[in-house]
């Protein structure tokens, strides 16, 4: 995005939290905090209103909560252009994939230092998926140990090349691209063809999305 605020909407049920964060990120050139929500259905309920370029969304909230408000505002055509960042106390929560899952771009943790969280903001409104190689590593892993693990394959699974299903196999090991072209012994370049190929033929909103169809669809082992 250029030329313009990355408009933010703060949902979160402690008053301070929001309050802190509004005042953090008013603070910064080029953010602009449009709305605040207290609970997951208030979150929905503003997105569509304000439509937002980010939501720092809270897990845990009354009514519906952040997973739930998540899939509704990713499930709605009018919001494709939002992105939701999921905030979470615990780098690994239990509920990060499945928030991942319905459709966030990625997540935070309440620790994350300001210059970090602003930065993830804007890289976030730039369309790219905030989720670190190492970290995608240790959340695919997490839940990859579930003894109830159910496969369902994308729909759009065969429309994949045999290449392209390996590295959608790789982005959801957590491999960054220059990792994968150094894993197949081809150019960054064509790494990134692949994974953006792959990610248009699976319909994925960002590279996050492309780790959960590769988890789902049973690429990764």
């Amino acid at each position: 995005m250029t030329g313009a605020d990355v408009r933010v909407l703060v949902a979160d049920d402690q008053d301070l939290v929001r309050i802190g964060l509004r005042t953090l990120l008013d603070s910064e050139d080029g953010l602009t905090v449009v709305g605040e929500a207290a609970d997951g259905l208030a979150a929905v309920n503003q997105t569509r209103a304000l439509h937002p370029d980010v939501v720092l969304m809270d897990i845990r909230m009354p009514g519906i909560d952040g997973i739930e408000a998540t899939r509704r505002i990713a499930a709605d055509p009018d919001l494709s252009a939002t992105r939701v960042v999921v905030l979470t106390t615990f780098e690994v929560d239990a509920y990060v994939f499945d928030a991942l899952r319905h459709g966030a771009s990625g997540f935070l943790t309440k620790d994350t230092k300001p210059a970090d969280l602003v930065r993830a903001i804007h890289l976030i409104a730039a369309g790219e998926a905030l989720l670190s190689p190492s970290v995608t590593r240790r959340v695919v892993r997490e839940f990859a140990a579930r003894p109830a693990r159910i496969l369902k394959p994308h729909p759009r699974l065969e429309t994949l090349t045999d290449r392209e299903r390996e590295i959608t196999g790789l982005v959801g090991e957590g491999l960054s691209n220059d990792e994968i072209a150094a894993r197949l012994v081809v150019s960054p370049a064509t790494a990134r063809t692949h994974v953006s190929r792959a990610m248009i033929k699976l319909a994925a909103r960002d590279r996050a999305q492309l780790v959960v169809f590769a988890y789902q669809s049973g690429l990764v082992d």
